[in-house]
């Protein structure tokens, strides 16, 4: 019975930070004071009704950057996919995580 309980109380913890704000945000607060490297070029692969193609970004691991290639993601209806960038605030870079940006009207982002 014991066990079953610690088991419980294990997967209610892991819930819990999972669903929380502060963690489902963490990505969104990366700010870096190293000046992030060029986007590498990549060849985006044909394309594939129902997907757009989400080009790769530099991550940084708390030490240095590493390349992300790119990938596909599926397609939402009247959306654009804005890709994972860093903007400079003043001396710092502040990473931006990919996301869709909704657009007004029957936009269709397989041709953007």
């Amino acid at each position: 019975m014991k066990m079953l309980h610690k088991a419980s109380l294990r997967s209610l913890i892991v819930a819990a930070a999972v669903l929380s704000p502060g963690f489902a945000s963490a990505a969104k607060d990366i700010v870096v004071t190293t000046l992030p490297p060029a986007p590498r070029i990549e060849h985006a692969p044909p394309h594939r009704d129902g997907y757009v193609w989400a080009p790769g970004y530099w991550e940084w691991n708390g030490n240095f950057f590493h390349w992300v290639s790119g990938t596909f993601v599926v397609e939402r209806r009247r959306s654009h996919w804005v890709a994972d960038h860093w903007e400079q605030i003043g001396t710092q870079w502040r990473y931006v995580p990919g996301q869709w940006e909704q657009l007004p009207g029957s936009y269709n982002a397989s041709t953007h």
